[in-house]
């Protein structure tokens, strides 16, 4: 098959979300042709480059969410009367208005009985048909025709108190952001040479990188699959909680407008965990749709760890991930002054990077804090102090590799009080660690059984798990052992991929041709590339005995070839 991959802020570049799992996915099914479309998130990002890309990568086409050049693109009296319509039909969705926002010149719209689903779908639809006809729309939503609209739609009868009381700066905050996610209907991605000639689209995730695919199935009927390992709506409500409350309710309405179209027009929506899924099925995704694919993770690098548990110190806990106000250290440290009351002998090891400036103020923060909870302490009046507390990087002399981070300790702690999917748990649970963590997002998805759960913002409770633990090697052993079962079983690069490739070929297998394309000789070629053109035998020659005794009519037409490739025509590429 030829797959459409479409991501935002991450594969091929070096950095970002999602690019780990891409690659991995894009390497593991290398009978697959993958084109690659890209939304770039910061200059910065696009300087880093990309990591490098393997032969099934046919194409990779690109564009930035962080800046666009005007198109330049004048619009007639009457594309300029198409926009402010379906604009105005949008953002009166986005308001709660309930009638599309009419024009200057304009009574009340007729649109205040068709269903806010529809709306919202035939207003996009309408943007991205204008944008294809008139080469784009990136200075119709940058002008101030797009301010005044959504003014109006958020003046007009129905509209939310939080959307009426929105003043000019937030107007201009909410158009803008609206037209950076909505850039991608102005690009040129939808011919038949472009996404329209894939037999798939892939959305690694919601949002603007799924606004493509749905492009791709309202212009050429290719069908979408979304996959979401954090739900946008959910990152938009952890991420701008000091925005104006005008803001932060239209924008709340968006994202949650374009997650409903994306699950009501995709063929399988597929979750991470099941925390993802339960926002998914809040934002309206079919549950006969849902499937939940969990991340993949390389257990390579763990193995060594994972088969020697005996190499843990018994009285150290480690931490491991970003440095982040989010992941509650300060709890932690709080947690491991009561620990040290009761187990004088245990050491914590926090191991990470900050995350950002914010990150790196919270990491000065949380070493102030563990000196003045443990002073220095030494054996002698000439001896050096050593606080039980250290704050360590990988790819030092001592933790050269994350596996060495995990083996280090007896227990892996995890702190947060907000988390989608605990990747350092399954790290831990790869290297046969047993594990205390907070009831948070996909935690108790992930560990099942094999470790200890409490309450976030809660070192008590924290210290007593942790202490329990300590003091019990055998369950420690028992526990980190059925860990490492459950993850080897559940969260492999392996499962991830035979996951998406059976996904893939449901929905390829169920899709009606779009276009008939055929071979050398005149047949069908369902797929760009035929699947059994990767069947891994060479069929033996006929035996002659067979043919004499009346063997079958396919074995009396000559000695049989090894299969080679078939070409694709031009026009299934």
């Amino acid at each position: 098959m030829r797959i459409g991959l479409l991501t935002e802020g991450g594969y091929p570049y070096v950095s970002g979300d999602a690019r780990l799992w891409c690659d991995r996915l894009v390497h593991g099914l290398g009978q697959h042709e993958f084109d690659v479309y890209a939304l770039s998130r910061s200059e910065h990002q696009e300087d880093e480059g990309w990591v490098p890309l393997p032969p099934n990568v046919r194409r990779v086409r690109t564009a930035p969410l962080w800046m666009a050049e005007d198109d330049e693109m004048v619009l007639g009296r009457r594309a300029r009367r198409r926009f402010t319509e379906c604009f105005g039909e949008l953002a009166a969705v986005l308001s709660g208005a309930s009638g599309g926002a009419p024009s200057a010149d304009e009574g009340p719209s007729e649109s205040a009985s068709t269903p806010e689903v529809d709306r919202f779908a035939n207003a996009l639809y309408g943007l991205a048909e204008l944008a294809r006809e008139a080469g784009g729309l990136v200075g119709a939503f940058r002008s101030e025709t797009a301010v005044r609209t959504l003014e109006r739609a958020c003046r007009a009868p129905g509209a939310h108190r939080a959307a009426r009381e929105a003043r000019v700066p937030d107007l201009l905050a909410v158009a803008a952001h609206l037209e950076r996610a909505l850039r991608p209907l102005s690009l040129d991605w939808y011919e038949d040479n472009g996404l329209g000639a894939v037999d798939l689209c892939h959305a690694a995730s919601g949002g603007p990188a799924a606004l493509p695919g749905l492009l791709a199935r309202h212009f050429t009927g290719v069908p979408l699959l979304v996959t979401e390992y954090g739900v946008r709506l959910r990152t938009h409500y952890l991420t701008a909680p000091d925005a104006p409350p005008a803001v932060r309710s239209l924008l709340a309405a968006f994202h949650g407008r374009l997650a409903a179209e994306a699950y009501a027009r995709a063929e399988v929506v597929t979750a991470g965990n099941t925390h993802a899924r339960r926002w998914q099925e809040r934002c309206g995704a079919d549950r006969e749709k849902l499937r939940t694919v969990y991340p993949g993770m390389d257990a390579r690098p763990f193995a060594e760890v994972g088969e020697s548990p005996e190499c843990a110190d018994p009285d150290t806990l480690v931490w491991v991930g970003r440095v982040e106000p989010a992941k509650d250290l300060v709890s932690l440290l709080h947690a491991f002054a009561e620990i040290r009351k009761r187990q004088p002998k245990t050491r914590l090891r926090i191991v990470g990077t900050p995350a950002g400036a914010e990150g790196t103020a919270y990491l000065g923060h949380c070493r102030t804090l563990a000196a003045q909870l443990f002073p220095d302490e030494a054996d002698g009046p000439h001896a050096d102090g050593d606080n039980p507390v250290s704050f360590e990087e990988i790819g030092g002399p001592e933790l050269p590799a994350l596996a060495d981070a995990h083996a280090s300790g007896a227990v892996t702690v995890l702190s947060s009080v907000v988390e989608g999917f605990p990747i350092s748990l399954v790290e831990a649970m790869l290297c046969g660690r047993v594990t205390v963590s907070t009831d948070v997002g996909a935690v108790v998805e992930v560990i099942g059984g094999t470790g200890l759960v409490v309450p976030p913002r809660n070192p008590r409770a924290l210290a007593e798990a942790c202490v329990a633990l300590l003091r019990d090697p055998e369950r420690r052993a028992r526990l980190g052992a059925a860990a490492r079962v459950r993850a080897l079983e559940l969260f492999t690069v392996e499962q991830n991929i035979e996951a998406f490739h059976g996904i893939y070929l449901e929905i390829v297998s169920r899709t009606p041709v779009r276009r008939v394309v055929l071979d050398e000789t005149g047949a069908p070629l369902p797929f760009a590339v035929p699947a059994e053109d990767h069947v891994p035998i060479r069929w033996a020659a006929p035996s002659p005995g067979l043919i004499a005794r009346g063997g079958p009519g396919w074995a009396t037409n000559g000695p049989a070839r090894a299969t080679t490739p078939v070409s694709a025509p031009e026009g299934a590429r």
